[in-house]
Order: structure tokens, then C-alpha cells, then sequence
């Protein structure tokens, strides 16, 4: 059963095809949501899958299959939560480094959605979309060229999270480490942009941020018409 069944463009660098990057992001999607009972039912199908990739590429996405194979369901949940809810430096919400709960994060996710709406698709009340699982699934399965920009726009953060699990020890690395092989090189800005990202931490909350950190087009709204 193939995961993708989307059509392909020119093949980027790093020796990855169209399909093997479209297919990384669909598993790191997967991968990066909460370990539900039907998500670990899939297991055996995404190391499948993901045994078609280049062997540079699929090593750490089956090192993690093979954790969540191995690894009780409840500890799975509860390392999952404890890694990116409960950790402010391992946030799978992109905008959430820059911008914290802040006002300013309203207009940083109101991109996604316009980016989203673009391709016909709309996020429920419950979903940020600049949650990392979100995106790659948007990448992988509806628009690989919007997602992709989108994606590219946030390597130091995408490479800001891999360095915060990795020194945590987490097995979510491996994903973020496959992601970060789908994306262009960092630059010496990205590089600077992840130090200062890495020294400052997510801005502390704004007061009256509640109405708009859920809802980016009620903030625009209201920004209007001042």
C-alpha cells in the first residue's frame, strides 16, 4: 500500500527524489502526532515504507519505528507529552520560538492558514497551523511546493528543535534529523538566527493575548480596524 499516490516534480538536491522527500514528510508526520492506538497500528507499514527510502535517509526513521514497536503504549504517551508539551524548547508549534504567546504570534500564523485556505483546505478551531505534523502533512499530500516554501522559511527552528531533542537524549531526532534532509543547508544567517533563538527562549506571554492565540484572522480583524 503506497503512502503517497501524489504526482512528483524535479528531483531536489541531497539525492533525494520528489517522492522520497514527499514521503519522509508524510512519515515525519505521522511519526510527530500523538502516539494514538491507530497510529501505532501502523507501524509495521511505515517501516515499510520507509525501508524504500536511501539508506542515509531511512536509518533513523526505522531506529524510531523500531522504539515505537518496542516501547509500552503508556510510555510512548508519556514521553511524548513530556517531551513537547511540557518542554518550551521542544515545541512542535514552528511560529512558537520567535513569538511565544505573544500578540505577535497571531500575524505569524495567520501566514499558515492564508497558505492553507490557498489549497482549499481548513484547519479545525482545535488545530494551530503551525504545528510541524500539520505542515508536513500539507507538504506530503496536498501541496508540496507551498509546504515546502513554508518548511524551507523555518529550517532554524526545524533545526533548533532536532538539536533540543537530541540533547535531550529524545527519540524524536531521528524524524527531525530525516526532515532536516528533505530542506536546504543551513546557511551562516540560519546559523546566527539559531544561536539567538537558542540564547533568548520563546518571549514570555503578553496580557489580552487569550483572544487571538487560537484564532490569527480574528486578530487580523481586530489589527484592521485600528
Amino acid at each position: 500500500m503506497s503512502l503517497l499516490t501524489v504526482g512528483r516534480r524535479c528531483p531536489p538536491a541531497l539525492a533525494l527524489t520528489e517522492h522520497d522527500r514527499r514521503l519522509i514528510w508524510r512519515l515525519a508526520a505521522l511519526l510527530l502526532d500523538y502516539p494514538s492506538r491507530d497510529i501505532l497500528a501502523m507501524t509495521d507499514e511505515l517501516a515499510n515504507a520507509a525501508a524504500e527510502l536511501p539508506n542515509s535517509t531511512q536509518t533513523g526513521l526505522r531506529r524510531f519505528l523500531d522504539y515505537q514497536r518496542t516501547t509500552d503504549p503508556l510510555a510512548l504517551a508519556r514521553n511524548y507529552v513530556e517531551t513537547f508539551d511540557m518542554r518550551r524548547r521542544a515545541s512542535l508549534h514552528l511560529t512558537y520560538y520567535a513569538n511565544g504567546d505573544t500578540r505577535k504570534r497571531g500575524m505569524a500564523l495567520l501566514r499558515f492558514k492564508q497558505a492553507y485556505r490557498q489549497a482549499g483546505v481548513e484547519l479545525g478551531d482545535h488545530e494551530l497551523p503551525d504545528h510541524l505534523a500539520v505542515l508536513l502533512e500539507f507538504a506530503a499530500t496536498v501541496d508540496p511546493v507551498g509546504g515546502e516554501r513554508l518548511l524551507g522559511e523555518h529550517v532554524p527552528v526545524i533545526e533548533l528543535l532536532r538539536l533540543s531533542l537530541s540533547d535531550s537524549g529524545s527519540p524524536h531526532a531521528d524524524i527531525l534529523a530525516a526532515v532536516n534532509a528533505t530542506l536546504p543547508p543551513l546557511t551562516t544567517p540560519d546559523r546566527r538566527r539559531i544561536a539567538e533563538l537558542a540564547a533568548q527562549g520563546p518571549p514570555e506571554e503578553e496580557v489580552g493575548l487569550e483572544p487571538f492565540a487560537m484564532d490569527p484572522l480574528a486578530f487580523a480583524a481586530t489589527e484592521g480596524r485600528r
